[in-house]
């Protein structure tokens, strides 16, 4: 159990690293997945091109609402979303920024699932075979058939066991026609992926870095203030649990721990001892002793979060805000320079 635990809070930790390699597991899965996927093209003019594009287009979508699922942060991004606004605003540039991570993320395994869809090309061969121009690779004309028969020859390309028309068009060629449109597409769309990376991270730079880090900073404290209250919470359930039933048990066995004090004698070293760790116990408690209040406490942190505005004890809002507003403002402009120009 112990070794569970310790995993767990490694990958609390390293949470970023861990969802780079899920995001690259999860590639790896969808091309391990196509490699073991029987494509079976109906071979039926209604049913071919929906056939093709939805092995296309249908498992990108999937693996993309994956990417969202397995990601922690997509509950947190909705929290602060749809939370009130209280005392602290909402920064839409914090969400669309957390948005964009998660999307970016997500996009890698539909993007190696389509690109080896597109590299194989059999969906393009299903999709696109009845538009194929029966002239440029065979005759039609003189064996006279009709529109309809010839859009049903030419749905069978895909499947060489139930094809039959080789002697008005040839598969093979046919076949090799279309599957290198695919991997036309599919070189394509790698190029129009990697350019698209290029420029963001090229451009990037370009813009203020202080919005960026203000951002990116905002984002990160989002996530470890979550991570930080539930573990409080936890603590204080457990020290919360531990002095109610400390009380239960001591309400109801006073007099057989007094009649058994008597028996013993003097205890009063273990005592000592208990009174110790019972006061520790109510120290994790921080003041809240009742069920009414802790509700209370829930209801308004989620409702009206603490603005984050730290000031020390004993000093005043008036004072501190005379004292050090030229100060702060001195420190900004130091902190602005120095991230724009490193």
């Amino acid at each position: 159990m112990d070794k569970f635990r310790m995993m767990f809070q490694f990958l609390q930790s390293n949470q970023e690293s861990f969802m780079n390699g899920i995001c690259g597991i999860m590639a790896l899965a969808s091309a391990q997945l196509y490699a073991s996927f029987e494509f079976n093209c109906p071979c039926m003019p209604e049913y071919n091109y929906t056939y093709g594009i939805g092995v296309l287009v249908i498992p990108a979508f999937w693996f993309f609402l994956l990417g969202f699922v397995l990601n922690n942060n997509v509950s947190m991004l909705v929290e602060e979303w749809r939370r009130p606004t209280g005392q602290r605003g909402k920064d839409p540039t914090i969400l669309r920024y957390m948005f964009i991570s998660i999307s970016q993320r997500s996009l890698i395994a539909p993007a190696v699932w389509i690109s080896v869809t597109l590299m194989d090309g059999e969906s393009f061969v299903c999709a696109y075979s009845v538009d194929l121009d029966v002239y440029q690779f065979g005759n039609a004309t003189e064996h006279g058939l009709s529109e309809e028969e010839l859009m049903r020859m030419l749905a069978k390309i895909p499947c060489k066991l139930i094809f039959d028309g080789q002697h008005i068009i040839s598969r093979e060629a046919a076949t090799r026609y279309i599957q290198c449109v695919s991997q036309a597409f599919g070189w394509l769309f790698l190029l129009l992926i990697t350019v698209i990376a290029f420029l963001i991270r090229a451009i990037r730079p370009c813009f203020t870095q202080a919005a960026f880090l203000k951002t990116k900073y905002w984002s990160h404290y989002v996530d470890i203030e979550r991570k930080m209250f539930d573990e409080t919470c936890t603590e204080h359930a457990k020290g919360f649990a531990k002095v109610c039933i400390q009380q239960y048990f001591e309400s109801i066995s006073g007099e057989m721990r007094s009649f058994h004090g008597h028996l013993r004698g003097d205890d009063s070293d273990d005592d000592d001892d208990d009174d110790e760790k019972h006061n520790n116990d109510e120290d994790k408690l921080l003041g809240i002793w009742a069920q009414d209040d802790m509700d209370k406490v829930l209801w308004n942190w989620h409702t009206c979060k603490p603005p984050l505005s730290l000031r020390k004890d004993g000093v005043s809002d008036d004072a501190k805000g005379d004292a050090n507003t030229q100060e702060i403002g001195l420190l900004k402009l130091e902190i602005i320079y120095y991230f724009t120009r490193y």
